[in-house]
């Protein structure tokens, strides 16, 4: 039994401003609202998507988007 990661992301909608280069770098999971606010489609990150995904979290100039990466058993 190994373990695999998990990884989801959150947006915390009190930091967020509305810049939307989120949904720039990763349509897959963000789409914006009429605001220009987003909107996770997902919080859960498919594998493919996990690097896409922390480089949207690190491209974030209000930090309003956030990755948690959780290690959960796998047989």
């Amino acid at each position: 039994m190994g373990f695999r990661l998990s990884v989801s992301l959150r947006v915390n909608p009190i930091a967020c401003v509305g810049h939307g280069m989120c949904a720039e770098l990763l349509p897959e999971l963000i789409q914006l609202d009429p605001w220009g606010y987003p909107i996770l489609s997902s919080p859960t990150v498919p594998r493919p998507l996990a690097d896409h995904a922390r480089r949207a979290v690190q491209a974030c100039p209000a930090l309003a988007l956030l990755i948690e990466e959780t290690a959960g058993k796998h047989r």
